[in-house]
Parts: C-alpha cells; structure tokens; sequence
C-alpha cells in the first residue's frame, strides 16, 4: 500500500508573524520536524506551501503549491494538491505548526486507519489536521471545492471519519497536539 506524507505549510501564519514552516524548535525548522515524522512511514513526503516560500526550501525537499482552480482555498485544496501531485492509497497529512507529532504518534494513528479518514481529538477538541485520508476522498474533495466548500469539518462529517483519541498515540496529548500559532505558546512549551 503506498503511502504519502503531507506536511501543510501554506498558511498565512497571521498571528504568528512570519511563516510557521520556517519557526524553530530547538535547532530545527517545523516543517523539518514534520518531515521526519512521516518520512519513516511514507513512501514519499511533499509539502503543500505557497508560491513565495517555494524557494526558501532546500533542494532535494519536494515543495508544491496549491492546484491553479483551487490555490490559496485552505487546507483541503492543499490535501487535494497533494492527491493530484502524487498518487498513493493513503495520504497523512500534518500540519507545520504542530512541531511536537513525532513518527512514534504518526505510527500509532497509521495503525487505527481504517477507512476514508483517520483524524485525532484531544479533551473534545477535533484536531482534522492531523489525520489520514484515502485516496477515494479525492473526488469528493474536487467537489466541495468545486462548491466553495472550505471549511474541513463538514467533509470529514460527511465522510464518515474516524475520531482516535489523542491518548491512544501519546501520554502527552495536550502538549503533542498543541498548535503553535503564536510565538508565545512555543516559548511556553
């Protein structure tokens, strides 16, 4: 079964400040940490980002943009991308601003995947990002862009996604799950 990594830095990151794909923990850059998350269960890893950030990656690191109908339309047109750039049975998807996934958790929910889409929740907080989708979402995902459809919990409702507890893949799910959108909550951590 193949398997491609999606790490999504293609936000704006309007309150952090700067791109959050090029932030630091510790000695490395979020989107690196993301890489190596999924590099050790994915046949391929791309990163989905903007036009302006596509040279600041190194070489030997796949970095695309968003597909021309759906460019800038958020983080389902980047999974979307990712499906039409690379074919594969399953895509996980993380996002950059998540620097505390490691490839133990990416394995953990690898292994809870079923069907259609795998997504994590912690304390009743849905975390759609970080998640796993089949390849047979691609054509309902070309539809609810198609429909102006942006917003990704109405399709993983739709699609009948399975929710896996965050404390099933870490014992540390509140800090592991932490979206750092602003400078201060990495400072904290």
């Amino acid at each position: 079964m193949r398997t491609v990594g999606v790490v999504l830095a293609g936000g704006l990151s309007r309150r952090f400040g700067s791109p959050k794909a090029f932030a630091q923990l510790g000695n490395r850059y979020f989107y690196e940490v993301a890489l190596e998350a999924l590099k050790a269960h994915c046949d391929e890893v791309i990163i989905v980002t903007r036009q302006e950030l596509l040279k600041c990656f190194p070489e030997g690191v796949k970095a695309i943009t968003d597909i021309i109908d759906y460019k800038g339309l958020g983080p389902l047109a980047g999974i979307l991308s990712a499906m039409e750039s690379v074919e594969a049975d399953r895509y996980i998807v993380l996002p950059c601003d998540m620097p505390y996934v490691d490839e133990k958790v990416v394995g953990k929910l690898l292994a809870q995947h079923e069907q259609a889409v795998t997504a994590v929740v912690v304390d009743g907080r849905q975390h759609p990002l970080v998640s796993i989708w089949d390849r047979s979402m691609k054509g309902n995902l070309r539809e609810v862009l198609a429909n102006g459809q942006l917003r990704v919990m109405p399709v993983l409702a739709s699609s009948g996604v399975r929710w896996i507890n965050g404390g099933l893949l870490t014992d540390d799910e509140r800090r592991v799950f932490t979206n750092v959108n602003t400078p201060g909550v990495l400072e904290g951590s």
